[in-house]
């Protein structure tokens, strides 16, 4: 039976440090931070700034010699952190560090971080490349990413309208993202990971476009997003409670969406428990809205691909799988 912290990643770990954090840092909070800006005309607006990497899924790519996607990864991950809070996407900087710089290596990245900043309405404003020799084993790199973006406080999406009754919707993932490859490693053979590698690099989903034909059909209506969670490490039910006022839950009603069958391979083969899938992969949901019962037609109308996962209920800030 194998588990994420079997992998080698302890969440409950990682959240004690989170909290450890946000006693000396209060401000830090969310999906991404927000900074507000002197006044400037008639309302208040934010600056909105997220920081991410792509995670050991680098080492499929490795592996592979693979590197045009990761790019993409690195952005989105930072990027659909970013639009939780309603804000506008702004500019994009990257950090890649690497033993020896492979001028062809790198160029691959860069295209995959050009093409996830055209998809998440960004420029990419600067970055840093570091040679560190010594410091990472031949043909190997890091790279993280800082996205930034801006928000009026009319616009801002919090969480703090939400209630019992309000509909919980998905938003389908391109496959894994980026998240839980520390265990795929260790369930999949390198045979295995070579043969199958495509799958496992496709690149994250930006939902920034998405995102923004939402909100956009929805104030046409005089109607708004109440509530967005980006599905990372956590899965649903670390995410969504990020967002959820402290006397709510949801409950996620499970069938009402397709779980690619990616995941139920990587269950099987490394004897995942079930609770342990939940929590550290999206299951199929990259995205999650959350929005009054009479707006999801007005939703399904901007988004054909929304489904119905699940409604907010009463509760201490958790998700109920049914």
């Amino acid at each position: 039976m194998l588990t994420y912290k079997k992998a080698g990643v302890n969440i409950d770990r990682a959240d004690l440090l989170v909290e450890f954090i946000q006693k000396r840092a209060p401000a830090i909070g969310g999906f991404s931070g927000l900074f507000p800006l002197a006044p400037n005309g008639r309302e208040k607006h934010f600056l909105v700034a997220s920081t991410d990497g792509v995670g050991t899924k680098l080492k499929i790519a490795f592996l592979l010699n693979k590197h045009e996607t990761v790019g993409m990864d690195l952005v989105a991950m930072c990027v659909n952190d970013l639009i939780t809070c309603g804000a506008k996407p702004l500019f994009f900087l990257d950090y890649y560090a690497t033993g020896r710089l492979d001028l062809n290596q790198g160029k691959r990245v860069l295209q995959g971080i050009f093409k996830g900043c055209r998809e998440g309405g960004m420029i990419l404003l600067g970055g840093e490349t570091a040679e560190m020799p010594g410091f990472y084993s031949k043909g190997e790199y890091d790279l993280a990413g800082f996205a930034v973006g801006i928000v009026s406080e009319s616009k801002l999406v919090d969480g703090s309208r939400i209630r019992p009754g309000d509909a919980v919707m998905g938003l389908p993932s391109s496959g894994i993202h980026s998240n839980g490859f520390s265990l795929i490693r260790k369930a999949f053979s390198v045979k295995e990971l070579n043969r199958m590698g495509s799958r496992f690099l496709a690149p994250t989903k930006i939902y920034v476009r998405p995102i923004s034909r939402l909100e956009q059909f929805l104030c046409k209506q005089g109607r708004k997003i109440l509530g967005l969670a980006h599905i990372t490490g956590g899965g649903l039910l670390e995410n969504i409670p990020r967002v959820l006022p402290k006397d709510s839950s949801v409950l996620l009603e499970l069938g009402s969406w397709r779980i690619p069958g990616i995941f139920d391979l990587i269950q099987k083969k490394g004897s995942v428990p079930q609770r342990e899938m939940w929590r550290t992969f999206n299951m199929g949901i990259g995205m999650a809205v959350i929005l009054r019962p009479e707006s999801v037609p007005v939703a399904r109308k901007a988004l054909p691909e929304l489904v119905t996962i699940g409604r907010v209920i009463r509760g201490k800030r958790e998700v109920i799988l049914s």
